[in-house]
């Protein structure tokens, strides 16, 4: 909704404001303009789009994700970096549907930003293991297997990997 700079800027204008209400002496004004600048700051950090986003991706509604998503115009400066990988992540999701090699590209961009999450990245390297077997390519849909398990520390991607490895055994 509003760019990153302009949210730090609001979190400094609320906070300024509720330091004059502790020297003014209005303590209950200065505590709950600082609570209420934690909004900003934690917006600065996820972006509310975004959010929103993996919200709709949760019920399966790819469409409305897609819809959250183009409200951002342009990500390199609107976005902070790790904003920018789950931008490329949540991107790379919804195209593994339909586009295998549009999705590569945005795999590939969302591990090269970042990823804060390890099971996020896990589940990247997992699909671009799938993309890798789809083009039969042995050894590099190997490494990317390795690399999920040993991201995937609550094993929550088990069942995957291990089919995807018995499929590679097939090849």
């Amino acid at each position: 909704m509003f760019h990153k700079n302009i949210k730090l800027i609001l979190a400094g204008l609320v906070i300024a404001t509720g330091i004059w209400q502790f020297t003014d002496g209005e303590i209950g004004n200065g505590i709950f303009l600082i609570l209420l600048s934690l909004f900003p700051i934690l917006l600065y950090f996820k972006n509310e789009f975004i959010l929103l986003a993996f919200l709709k991706l949760r019920k399966q509604d790819f469409a409305g994700a897609q819809k959250w998503l183009s409200h951002i115009k342009n990500p390199e400066t609107a976005l902070i970096r790790k904003q920018q990988g789950y931008f490329n992540y949540l991107h790379g999701i919804m195209l593994s549907q339909t586009n295998l090699t549009q999705a590569e590209k945005y795999f590939k961009k969302a591990i090269e930003l970042g990823l804060s999450m390890d099971m996020d990245l896990a589940v990247c390297k997992l699909n671009l293991a799938g993309v890798a077997m789809t083009r039969r390519r042995k050894l590099e849909a190997t490494s990317l297997l390795n690399e999920a398990k040993k991201l995937d520390k609550q094993n929550m991607l088990k069942e995957q990997i291990v089919m995807m490895k018995e499929q590679l055994k097939k090849m």
